[in-house]
């Protein structure tokens, strides 16, 4: 039985309109080689000027990483021909990245459900620029440059995760905080977000083996596989009494497996030398002023938050705070049904506001089932021109609690507000649909089924105890034919009263 050992190197697109070190335009998708100017593509004589922005940005992640940030920070120039590179070297950071020694708690199920409950060191954050990109199509690679000096942020961590599974959770979990921070959109797809994975595995208490990095992996899933994958090919090789080879793989998804790439780098064949043309940058208490007021709640601690306060289960509370903006949604629907925008109706009827709890427990089962089956229905991919707004969805939660809708017609209600933009109150009192709970008129419509469904109710007074299944299902269909007679507005706990009193007399 063998050890390993995982690290990871995440990189990370920052979301600053320009690029890092000039004033190209960054965005994904725009024609190829629009964006270059002569900075970032190193020609003779220029300077690079440093975004801020991405400065800014980097710290704001560095800090969520409970990392501390150096009083002075500076660029170096690591040096390497690609052809993705036109200037031959990558200015990036080496020896005072902007953060350093942090930590990252992971606590959560993994892939395959196992719980995970583990802390993560951080070693440090850099920022760097990045490298173009190579298309390759037959015998030709053609050159896109636009990414080219594009805000990239390098999260590394120590190698102190053991499967594919803890490693796939990390960076879910970074995806999701960095969503959250707003600095980056964290579409894997994309390339906005990427991760090299080192792995390496040696007998228990032998420490680290030899380290095999596997190259670009653009999914967190293919991180898994690729780990675990690279772990059972290492035994392999141990167990064969060969030796494992430091060197870069990569995943093949088609096969299923790592395949060699080149043999490993180390930080000495880079020739790391400071950077000359840009100066040292001692962030001074008006910058990290500006770090702090922009961090955020994050989502581990306010998945957290949600399971204590609104008494959600975890995978509830898990599935709400997957995006910030349904996060926020939540909250702000539950507010609306626990606060005074409930006390009243369009029409100023006083209504009774919801506890917090019953409040949550209701606006998280509409957002799991039926919102976020309309979401994906509509083709929406946010809740920002969502004709139902968490006012609104409180309003339907309160009418349906008050008793004043049915559970159909409170569906029904749901989806009109989404497709004609109305208020869900104004809709009930145009259509007539708030149920009815005065015993005497569901009574009458009881009476007029039990007339109408003679062979139903014949049969029911000939079931003894030993046909009880039967008899719960031809009750339950004469509650239905009543609820149907007043159009589902009937109450059914009363309709079934009303029933059962006829039946019996």
């Amino acid at each position: 039985m063998y050890q390993s050992f995982i690290g990871l190197e995440v990189h990370i697109h920052l979301l600053t309109a320009t690029k890092v070190f000039c004033g190209c335009r960054s965005a994904f998708g725009d024609e190829p080689n629009s964006n270059v100017c002569p900075v970032c593509m190193g020609y003779p004589g220029v300077l690079p000027t440093l975004n801020l922005e991405a400065m800014r940005m980097g710290c704001m992640v560095a800090k969520a990483l409970n990392c501390s940030i150096p009083e002075r920070t500076w660029f170096e120039r690591k040096q390497y021909f690609y052809p993705d590179m036109t200037k031959n070297y990558q200015i990036s950071q080496f020896a005072s990245p902007l953060g350093q020694n942090g930590s990252l708690e992971l606590e959560g199920r993994g892939a395959n459900g196992e719980r995970i409950n583990k802390k993560v060191r951080i070693k440090e954050c850099h920022l760097e620029e990045d490298a173009g990109k190579m298309i390759h199509t037959g015998t030709v690679s053609l050159l896109d440059y636009n990414r080219a000096g594009v805000s990239l942020l390098e999260i590394v961590t120590e190698p102190d995760m053991e499967t594919g599974e803890e490693a796939e959770f990390f960076i879910q979990q970074l995806r999701r905080m960095v969503r959250y921070l707003g600095v980056c959109d964290g579409n894997m797809e994309e390339g906005s977000l990427r991760a090299d994975a080192n792995v390496s595995i040696n007998l228990p208490g032998r420490g680290l083996g030899k380290k095999v990095e596997i190259k670009n992996l653009n999914s967190s899933r293919f991180v898994r596989l690729g780990l675990n994958y690279e772990i059972r090919r290492q035994a392999e090789v141990l167990d064969a009494g060969k030796a494992v080879v430091q060197e870069t793989r990569l995943w093949n998804e088609n096969r299923d497996e790592t395949v060699p790439m080149r043999q490993k780098e180390n930080a000495q064949d880079y020739r790391y030398f400071p950077e000359p043309d840009l100066p040292v940058f001692c962030p001074d208490k008006a910058f990290l002023g500006s770090v702090e007021d922009a961090i955020v709640e994050l989502p581990a601690a306010r998945l957290k938050r949600f399971v204590a306060e609104y008494t959600l289960a975890e995978e509830q509370a898990d599935l709400i705070c997957e995006e910030k903006a349904q996060a926020d949604y939540f909250e702000a629907a539950v507010k609306a049904a626990t606060g005074t925008a409930a006390a009243k109706t369009g029409t100023g009827t006083a209504k009774k506001a919801l506890s917090k709890t019953d409040a949550a427990d209701r606006i998280a089962k509409w957002f799991l089932t039926d919102i976020k089956h309309i979401l994906h229905r509509d083709g929406l991919s946010g809740l920002d021109a969502f004709a139902l707004s968490p006012a609104r969805l409180a309003s339907i939660s309160v009418m349906q609690a008050e008793g004043r809708l049915s559970g159909k017609l409170a569906k029904q209600t749901l989806e009109l507000v989404v497709a004609e933009n109305r208020d869900p109150e104004a809709i009930v009192r145009e259509r007539n649909w708030e149920q009815i709970t005065d015993p005497a008129p569901i009574a009458e419509a009881a009476r007029q089924v039990i007339a109408e469904e003679k062979a139903t109710v014949s049969e029911l007074a000939k079931l003894d105890g030993n046909n009880e299944k039967r008899r719960k299902t031809l009750f339950a269909y004469l509650v239905g034919k009543v609820l149907s007679a007043t159009g589902g507005r009937a109450d059914p706990k009363i309709a079934g009263e009303q029933v059962k009193a006829l039946l019996e007399n």
